[in-house]
This record gives C-alpha cells, sequence and structure tokens, in this order.
C-alpha cells in the first residue's frame, strides 16, 4: 500500500524540523521528495549518473539550508525544485567551463531519456506546457531558456533586446503565472 501523496503543509512541517536538523524528518523528506527531485535533476541534466550525484549534493543542501526556507516566498516543493534545478543548472555551467572540444565528442549524452524519467515527467510536463502556453511567447520562451536550458538573465536579456532588470521582471512575473496556473 502506497502513502498518501503529502501534502504543502506536510512538506513544511518537515523541512521546519529539518531546519532544527532533526534527521528522522530528513529521511521522511527524502522518502517523500527525492523521486520528484530526481526528476528535476534529470530533465536538466540529461545524464542518470550525474543526476543521481546531484541529488545527493541537493540533499546536503536542504539539510544545510532548511532554514531559510521561512523566509522564502514559494511553496515548499517549489522551493525544493528550485534547489534541484539551480544545482543541476550549477553543474552544467561548471562542466561548460572544463571541458575541452574535444571531450565534449567524446561524451555525447543520449537524447532520448529513459521510461522512468519520462513517467516521472510525463503528467507534470503537460500540465506545465498548458500553463506556458498561456503567457506571452516571448515571455514563455525566455522562462523555458532559463529554466530549462540554464540560460542566464545577461544571455536573456541580450537575446531579447531588453534590459537585465525587465528580464529579470519578466522571468518574475511569468513563474507568478506559472504557480497560479499549476495550483488551479
Amino acid at each position: 500500500m502506497t502513502s498518501p501523496r503529502p501534502t504543502s503543509q506536510d512538506i513544511t512541517k518537515l523541512i521546519v524540523r529539518v531546519s532544527m536538523k532533526d534527521r528522522a524528518a530528513f529521511d521522511l523528506l527524502y522518502r517523500r521528495t527525492s523521486a520528484k527531485l530526481f526528476g528535476v535533476c534529470l530533465r536538466v541534466l540529461s545524464d542518470r549518473g550525474e543526476a543521481e550525484e546531484a541529488l545527493q549534493d541537493v540533499y546536503v543542501k536542504i539539510w544545510t539550508k532548511a532554514d531559510r526556507f521561512a523566509v522564502s516566498e514559494l511553496s515548499p516543493i517549489s522551493w525544493l525544485v528550485a534547489i534541484a534545478r539551480n544545482h543541476s543548472i550549477d553543474r552544467i555551467r561548471a562542466r561548460r567551463e572544463r571541458t575541452t572540444a574535444i571531450d565534449a565528442a567524446l561524451e555525447v549524452p543520449d537524447e532520448k531519456p529513459d521510461p522512468e524519467a519520462e513517467a516521472v515527467a510525463g503528467g507534470e510536463r503537460d500540465r506545465i506546457n498548458s500553463c506556458l502556453q498561456e503567457l506571452e511567447q516571448d515571455r514563455a520562451a525566455a522562462v523555458r531558456a532559463a529554466y530549462l536550458n540554464g540560460d542566464s538573465y545577461a544571455e536573456l536579456a541580450e537575446r531579447f533586446s531588453v534590459p537585465l532588470n525587465t528580464m529579470r521582471t519578466w522571468l518574475r512575473r511569468s513563474l507568478m503565472k506559472l504557480k497560479e496556473c499549476l495550483e488551479r
């Protein structure tokens, strides 16, 4: 018998307990959220082994930064997903910096996700794509580039020919609209 899907309130309570270094709460938080966060890491990194390593690092960050959740305006799962996504993007950026052209040619990743990744991402992908279609076309493109490809705000501002602060506003407002859409 599977346990019921954890509510936002359940996750919030676990994060608060983790901020007090409660190991049992950390274990339970891991069991309830690791599949979703692994899916995020795998989607960004496109490599199962690297996604598994990233997931370990993500939970170390959650353990050390749980006290910062209370000051965030994000829902608990959004906060956890943001940590996983940002860490995965940081890994890609670090990889770009150290990879030479020859190394890149030797490590061509398989673009096709495995069945487990498809199952994890399938339902959420449809909902997110539907919500992205409600955004203006340039805003949706900027969100995809920032949060799926790891492009920096500066790169996006240049690409869309807008000031950096305008790009930040676009992304912040677009994320707020996406959140509203996904909560419906």
